[in-house]
């Protein structure tokens, strides 16, 4: 039994001994040179300003979710390509009702303006 584990072992000891080591020999062999602007706070490409908890634009969040709900329609996608032969007009039908309530999602954010920049 071990023998068909063992494999497996293996490859995940080899992973983290590969991940490890070259994280430590990267620290050692690496520059160290920090200095206040290294060490400063970064983000988007200029420095921090205001305070953390200023108000973001809901448009943010609104475009987190659309892209999480539209790539979690992919991973409809995979299941159902891999399978859709078997399943027959059954599935057809079911994944063209599944894209259907997708557009007509997708048409409403549209109307309500959910993915225009201001």
């Amino acid at each position: 039994m071990l023998e068909n584990y063992l494999p497996i072992i293996v490859f995940i000891f080899l992973g983290i001994a590969f991940g490890v080591g070259l994280t430590v020999v990267g620290y050692l062999l690496g520059p160290s040179n920090p200095s206040e602007e290294k060490n400063s706070q970064f983000e988007c490409g200029f420095p921090a300003f205001d305070d953390s908890r200023m108000h973001f634009n809901i448009r943010y969040y609104l475009v987190a979710i659309l892209f999480v709900l539209f790539d979690l329609e992919v991973a409809f996608f995979i299941p159902w390509a891999v399978v859709q032969a078997k399943l027959g007009w059954f599935g057809f039908v079911a994944m063209s009702i599944f894209l259907l309530l997708l557009v007509v999602g997708f048409i409403f954010e549209w109307k309500k303006g959910a993915l225009e920049w201001e």
